[in-house]
């Protein structure tokens, strides 16, 4: 009997300091009041799932958000304690917790690796005071490298920082400033972002109203190309089109995703994924927690791929993490002009993105099963 895949397990935290204009994810600010209910909805939806995925092993936990920071460090601590009695969470999973530098320091960062959260991811963005200002993002450079610093402080050897480029008024100059102060800092690991306009968003209905200009398409690939170059040269190997780790701090947790590999969803909007079937939650907080204080599961929609869909996410996502794709699942006449271009390589019978490619993925997913 072939052994179960191993999965990952997503904890989504919707509280905020601040709405950023940008911001498309499930997040709300002024919402503390809901915390104390929230958490226990978030260990009374644990406790309802976990009987499906019993004999799974788990491999990762990612706490997201929103911020989940904001939280007090006491309830992080018993929502780690309550997945690991719930889930079969292997001793040495990598437990992952997003963090904004205005939400922690030394003594609740030493606590929050104390209670097992041993991966830190951060959102630094910019090290430009005006492009923070453009994405309206309350902290400044200095308050990235305190809370960098105190995570170092804390013990934290596995950390992230997470960079957006494109913002209004960004130059190739101001983003090379933001790539060489990341560098500088150190870390483990690195997440690169091209801004992008959700229409629903501050930001996005500004650029429909004409206040605030597009970011430039041909400038971010500039910025992107300009990531590429100055992190190789750092030593940090470019595993997925956003993300860049010094060997062996790739996120094992995010990889799961990209790799198809089941995992759960907890709280408002999550979503969850087994066997090529997707659901998710609720999004809105207070229609999520009158669900499960209802004792019901808060899900608000599911979706089956059929096997079409399912070999196209298979190649988008194997090209996406640079692992490749057999070129005997193409006809020559389909990969070649890929080839030429140099938006393929051919590595030993994969199919595999350059740089210049991952600007492209779409087109070549297209051209390569149209």
């Amino acid at each position: 009997m072939a052994e179960p895949t191993a999965a990952g397990i997503y904890v989504h935290v919707p509280f905020c300091l601040t709405r950023c204009g940008y911001c498309d994810f499930n997040a709300y600010a002024g919402m503390d009041e809901l915390k104390p209910r929230y958490l226990s909805a978030l260990l009374r939806e644990a406790a309802m799932s976990s009987p499906g995925w019993a004999g799974t092993p788990f491999v990762s936990a990612f706490l997201g958000g929103g911020t989940p920071t904001t939280m007090r460090v006491e309830d992080l601590a018993d929502l780690l304690a309550h997945l690991r009695s719930s889930f079969d969470l292997a001793d040495d999973a990598e437990v992952s917790i997003e963090a904004n530098p205005d939400t922690v320091d030394e003594a609740s960062l030493r606590a929050i690796r104390e209670a097992g959260y041993d991966r830190l991811s951060m959102g630094a963005q910019s090290f430009d005071p005006a492009v923070l200002a453009a994405l309206e993002r309350i902290h400044q450079p200095s308050s990235v490298r305190a809370a960098f610093g105190a995570a170092r402080d804390a013990g934290y050897a596995n950390v992230n920082l997470d960079l957006i480029y494109g913002a209004e008024g960004e130059t190739l100059e101001s983003w090379e400033l933001t790539v060489r102060e990341t560098v500088a800092l150190a870390p483990e690991h690195v997440s690169a972002y091209a801004l992008t306009i959700e229409p629903a968003t501050p930001l996005g209905r500004a650029v429909a109203g004409g206040a605030t200009p597009e970011p430039d398409p041909d400038l971010q690939a500039e910025m992107f190309m300009l990531a590429c170059d100055l992190l190789r040269d750092a030593g940090y190997r470019h595993y997925e089109i956003s993300n860049w780790a010094r060997p062996g701090f790739e996120c094992r947790h995010n990889l799961g995703y990209w790799e198809r590999r089941p995992y759960v969803g907890l709280g408002a909007g999550a979503h969850a994924y087994r066997d090529d079937v997707r659901w998710w939650n609720v999004r809105p907080p207070e229609q999520y927690l009158s669900m499960v204080e209802a004792g019901d599961l808060p899900i608000g929609g599911s979706e089956s791929l059929d096997p079409s869909d399912a070999y196209l996410e298979e190649v988008f996502l194997r090209l996406r993490i640079l692992e490749g794709v057999p070129a005997s699942w193409f006809e020559e006449a389909r990969y070649g002009p890929f080839i030429e271009t140099g938006l393929l390589e051919d590595e030993l019978g994969q199919l595999v993105p350059t740089e210049r490619g991952m600007l492209l993925l779409n087109e070549l997913v297209l051209g390569l099963t149209a």
